[in-house]
């Protein structure tokens, strides 16, 4: 587990930094750059992916009553103590906005997209904080979980 949570927190630092490169672009650009809008739409469900199959190995390697909805995983970690309350509340929307990016993306208001892109994408960073401070309770530190320990605020 500790390793495939280790990748996956690798791959979330990857999407977000390439969600980091597209905020120098307009709303309008988003809107009328399907491509664009696509690519930023794509790198968002991945991202909430990570998150979410992180989650999972934690609730279920833990042994913690298993989630019935992806807004679940988040509020379980947020039981647990391995997100704190505040961010728990704030974050656990974020995989409502997942299932609106997978299963009704014709439904996607740009909007949002965008509001997520420019004010949000800390979160994942925030995210990734956690789930180390976790794992370094769990298990001992490696250098894989500098960047998450390190570069967040």
């Amino acid at each position: 587990m500790r390793n495939e949570i280790l990748n996956k927190l690798e791959r979330l630092q990857e999407y977000v930094k390439i969600l980091n490169s597209y905020k120098q672009h307009t709303i309008q650009d988003i809107n009328e750059d399907l491509t664009l809008r696509g690519a930023i739409e794509r790198y968002l469900e991945v991202s909430l992916e990570c998150v979410l199959d992180i989650g999972e190995m934690i609730i279920s390697s833990q042994g913690l009553r298993k989630p019935e909805t992806y807004k679940e995983v988040i509020e379980i970690l947020g039981e647990e103590g391995i997100l704190p309350e505040g961010f728990t509340e704030r974050f656990a929307e974020a995989a409502k906005f997942r299932n609106i990016l997978v299963h009704m993306y014709a439904e996607v208001d740009v909007e949002m997209v965008y509001e997520i892109l420019q004010n949000n994408l800390g979160d994942f960073d925030e995210f990734a904080k956690y789930i180390a401070r976790h794992l370094e309770k769990k298990i001992k530190p490696s250098a894989s979980l500098a960047w998450a320990m390190l570069d967040c605020p």
